[in-house]
């Protein structure tokens, strides 16, 4: 039997147009970046020749700009009509907000012109004008702010959450999208009988709460919202995937009841300390990159943990992860490691992600034989060493290092699988047969850096 899953459609209010199916949020590191477009240069606008009229020649640089270009007006002849700026189209009548704000608009231009003379005045040598100039400047400022904080600026109305009651939601739906609807607040959901799948990624909300009704939930997805605390989530029992990254997340709280839950991403928020993990016993992944994490602790119930991301944190020492035995994924990577250690117990582990850390020696790794993935890209290594035995690797990134002997390469002639190589911005890397003498030395290699080896 197939699963119900819905999109979202807000029903029209006010003359407001439908939005359609929105699609899944841009990825990240992470965490959603938005995109701004920008307007391609040379368009028209208020500045463009009107129709008839022959093409301007470009004005000279500002500080040969004539007066009459400089105040709009000013002393020495009218504007051209090709800049002065279009008007705008109002109802008659002056009333209403638009009204209001287009006069302020067109008091604000006005106030602009009258800069622009200032300006002139200041660059004549005129005193006077320079302090009129400057006191005008600042009267805009703190109008500019006061329109702000009144509710007035473009910004703030774009930010305004949504009315729930716009929005539709099927009853019988088993996946949920509200993906970028602006809802400012949870609520209206318990209608929602059969839900598994509720999706609330970039909204503006700040409090979790009003969910206590989806007890058939098995993944909820609060990403890129205004969260400060992780809250009411005591009747999710059943609640096996939970992601609130991207928020403003303190700490780690809130989940004693969530016994079923087997991934949780908790990325780039403010978190400081690893902690009220223990009741997660069945958990396999950890994502808690991107945070404030000084020291690796409280994970020694995570038995069963088989992925733990700690990348872009302050931690300084690989330490307590010798209960660990499943893991199979650990990256660290950007964090203040000087000394890979600690990974004795983790005899299962298959991909390694030391990056972007201040480690001078390949070291400790005796224990890992299933590595498949080792990197320690970006750090202070000078020589290839202790990884013969890892006969199974089948990429080895060591970019941006301190390598320069060819004869280092023979540590990994053992790895017969071996098929992507990166050195890449190593000393090695000056010589002229670089890329020869790696395909000589490991055959096995199809990738050298970034690109492919030709045969």
């Amino acid at each position: 039997m197939q699963r119900r899953v819905w999109r979202a459609v807000r029903t029209p209010r006010r003359g407001r147009p439908l939005l359609g199916v929105l699609g899944p949020a841009p990825g990240v590191d992470g965490r959603g970046p938005n995109y701004n477009s920008q307007q391609a240069a040379g368009g028209g606008g208020a500045c463009a020749p009107a129709a008839g009229l022959p093409e301007p020649a470009p004005p000279p640089r500002w500080g040969a700009r004539p007066a009459a270009v400089i105040g709009c007006g000013a002393a020495g002849g009218a504007a051209p009509d090709w800049l002065r700026p279009a008007a705008r189209r109002l109802p008659a009548g002056g009333g209403g907000r638009r009204s209001k704000m287009a006069a302020a608009s067109g008091q604000g231009q006005q106030e602009l012109m009258e800069v622009d003379k200032r300006i002139e005045s200041e660059e004549s040598g005129d005193e006077e004008g320079k302090k009129q100039a400057v006191c005008l400047v600042t009267d805009l400022s703190q109008q500019s702010l006061r329109d702000e904080q009144n509710g007035e600026s473009s910004t703030g109305e774009a930010e305004t959450p949504v009315d729930m009651e716009t929005i539709n939601l099927d009853p019988e739906a088993e996946d949920v999208d509200l993906n970028h609807f602006r809802i400012g607040k949870i609520e209206g959901f318990e209608v929602l009988k059969k839900v598994k799948t509720l999706c609330l990624r970039q909204n503006l909300v700040k409090r979790i709460e009003n969910l206590e009704q989806l007890q058939t939930l098995r993944e909820l997805d609060l990403y890129d919202n205004q969260i400060r605390k992780i809250e009411n989530l005591e009747a999710l029992t059943e609640l096996e995937i939970l992601d609130i990254s991207f928020n403003v997340l303190r700490h780690i709280e809130g989940l004693d009841r969530l016994t079923q839950l087997k991934k949780l991403f908790l990325v780039n928020n403010k978190i400081a300390k690893i902690e009220n993990l223990s009741h997660l016993q069945l958990l396999q992944m950890l994502e808690l990159g991107s945070n404030r994490i000084r020291a690796i602790e409280n994970i020694d119930a995570l038995t069963n943990l088989d992925s733990l991301f700690l990348g872009k944190n302050k931690i300084s020492k690989l330490q307590n992860l010798d209960a660990l035995t499943n893991l199979t994924v650990l990256s660290i990577q950007s964090n203040r490691l000087t000394k890979i250690e600690g990974l004795q117990s983790l005899v299962n582990l298959r991909e390694l992600y030391l990056s972007n850390n201040g480690i001078e020696v390949i070291e400790g790794l005796e224990n890992n034989n299933k590595l498949t993935m080792l990197d320690i890209a970006s750090n202070r290594i000078k020589k290839i060493e202790n990884i013969s035995h890892l006969t199974e690797l089948q990429e080895f990134w060591m970019n941006d290092n301190l390598v320069e002997s060819w004869s280092d390469l023979d540590e990994l002639k053992g790895a017969k699988n071996l098929e992507t190589v990166y050195l890449e911005r190593n000393p090695l890397q000056k010589d002229p047969q670089y890329r020869r003498k790696i395909m000589l030395a490991l055959p096995s290699v199809r990738q050298i850096d970034a690109t492919f080896v030709r045969f």
